[in-house]
């Protein structure tokens, strides 16, 4: 069985697209840019804040840099009220912890949104480690984070799961080492996920149980 899961965080542990969208939209009225809408930004998220302004931004805009500083602010102070954690998560997560698993969770978002998200969507789960874009490490699919986090935790790589519902989560953990589970209840299709390379699925945290329970 393995020691440690690290888990991605917007559409593997919190459905976050309602807020992003939210936070987004209010950034680019702010500028005069025309609205997203939530299938734009489901396709837009994954590979951190300023890629997912970069896409939602008109080609071509001047005032970019300043709509993702608006939008990281407005983020960062997000009250979460439309983000919620998926059927099943908190009954895992809970059994994890009492099998002595470690638990993580290694995101593109920006740290201090992060933590905020987590501490009021998850109040009831204790993670061991929580990494997001603090500048400090590249952003997935780049390993380091994933890696330290391994590292801080005490676990090595090749004994952690890594969790996740994007093509950046598959090649982290791929990367990394790590035993890689792709999710299909988040922001991407099973057939994005092959294409990444994914070969090991959950649709639900029923199943995603069996498979850590059994590795």
């Amino acid at each position: 069985m393995v020691q440690a899961v690290l888990f991605d965080l917007d559409g593997t542990l919190l459905n976050t697209l309602p807020d992003i969208c939210k936070s987004v939209n209010e950034a680019l009225k702010k500028f005069s840019y025309p609205p997203v809408t939530p299938e734009q930004t489901k396709a837009y998220v994954g590979d951190g804040a300023r890629k997912l302004i970069e896409r939602a931004v008109p080609a071509g805009a001047a005032d970019t840099e300043a709509c993702y500083e608006y939008f990281r602010t407005l983020f960062a102070s997000s009250d979460n009220a439309l983000t919620f954690p998926y059927e099943g998560e908190i009954a895992l997560l809970k059994r994890l912890k009492a099998a002595n698993v470690k638990l993580g969770i290694v995101t593109n978002k920006p740290q201090d949104a992060a933590l905020r998200a987590v501490k009021s969507r998850l109040p009831e789960v204790e993670f061991d480690f929580i990494g997001g874009d603090t500048g400090d490490f590249p952003c997935k699919p780049d390993p380091s984070l994933a890696r330290y986090a391994a590292l801080t935790m005490r676990v090595f790589p090749e004994d952690c799961a890594f969790v996740g519902d994007g093509e950046t989560d598959v090649k982290t953990a791929r990367a990394a080492g790590m035993f890689s589970v792709a999710c299909l209840w988040g922001y991407r299709t099973r057939e994005q996920l092959e294409q990444a390379g994914a070969t090991r699925f959950a649709r639900d945290f029923s199943q995603l149980g069996e498979l850590l329970f059994s590795t």
